[in-house]
């Protein structure tokens, strides 16, 4: 039954994070009917929404009056350097629709996005620059843990220079940057993302220590560096453009480069991590061939490019990092 209807408590995040409860609460406590009042919210649901709010530890009341705690104050208010609520923005806008129709892609193995019009999933994101931002703001969300777990795991004090490959608006070369003064550190994507990564990199401090690169990692060579990063991005592709990917990387780096690799992967048992095979579910729903996989598979596809010394090892939460020499 919990898991039945956890979609209870998971819609009523996702709503507190589209009406800005936590940020409203950035300063402190406010009480329980100037807090209905700012957020717009009619009497009838407001109480239960915001005790429910704290039933599931999302927030804090003391009296009448509601705070954030601790984890919902640092990871929820927005414009915050730790926020990762774009993630839980995008779920609720886009995720959370099409994962109503997961039954019709297990039957089909279709996507139940754009695609089930004609339409195109990056072309479309990429050419509204509304969810454009959010999706970009997403990717920072689920990124910025890893990346922080990166800046300490991956031994660059043997690199010179990294490049995040996917970068979206740049946690990753943010975080990379921040940590370790010696590296040249940059992001590519696509062109339209600069003004986005810009931005960010400006509100994060580092204008000018942090580069752009723009191209289609498709039919653009990628750019020359020690060491590329490819996080949260070969799952989106099927299993030809996986290693056509793999390849484009190997191409592009130098003898003794390394090339690293975050996903949330499934455990080589497929039996543990739900969230990595739950995330391929979520490929099924957005992508024609995307899926995720084990660290095992991403070796054997390393290896196949002509990779060596391939490391297999926890990053983060159900992030694994898979690292390997040319």
């Amino acid at each position: 039954m919990q898991l039945g209807l956890a979609f209870w408590g998971s819609k009523t995040l996702l709503s507190a994070v589209e009406l800005g409860v936590f940020t409203e609460l950035a300063e402190g406590p406010v009480e329980g009917a100037e807090l209905t009042r700012r957020l717009g919210l009619h009497q009838r649901g407001a109480r239960d929404f915001l005790d429910a709010l704290v039933a599931l530890g999302m927030l804090r009341r003391e009296g009448s009056a509601y705070a954030n705690t601790e984890q919902t104050g640092l990871f929820l208010v927005k414009g915050r350097p730790t926020y990762v609520g774009g993630m839980l923005e995008m779920a609720n806008h886009r995720l959370y629709p099409y994962w109503g129709s997961l039954t019709e892609a297990l039957r089909t193995g279709l996507p139940q996005n754009e695609l089930k019009e004609g339409g195109e999933l990056f072309a479309n994101l990429y050419a509204d620059p509304k969810g454009l931002e959010e999706f970009l703001s997403a990717m920072s969300g689920i990124s910025l843990g890893a990346a922080l777990a990166l800046a300490e795991k991956v031994p660059w004090d043997r690199w010179r220079s990294v490049v995040d490959v996917g970068t979206a608006q740049g946690a990753v070369p943010v975080q990379l940057a921040r940590a370790h003064g010696h590296l040249e550190v940059g992001g590519f994507d696509l062109p339209p993302v600069e003004p986005v990564f810009r931005r960010y990199i400006e509100a994060q401090g580092m204008a000018g220590r942090v580069a752009f690169h723009a191209g289609d990692f498709f039919t653009d060579p990628l750019p020359s560096a020690d060491v590329l990063v490819m996080g949260h991005i070969l799952h989106d592709w099927d299993l030809e453009q996986k290693r056509m990917l793999i390849g484009n990387a190997y191409e592009a780096l130098p003898e003794n480069g390394a090339l690293v690799v975050y996903e949330a992967m499934i455990d080589d048992d497929r039996s543990h991590n739900a969230f990595g095979l739950l995330m391929s579910l979520n490929m099924l729903v957005e992508t024609p061939g995307g899926f995720d996989y084990t660290g095992a598979q991403c070796g054997e596809w390393l290896r196949e490019a002509g990779f060596r010394e391939i490391q297999v090892e926890p990053l983060v939460g159900p992030d694994w990092m898979v690292m390997a020499l040319k």
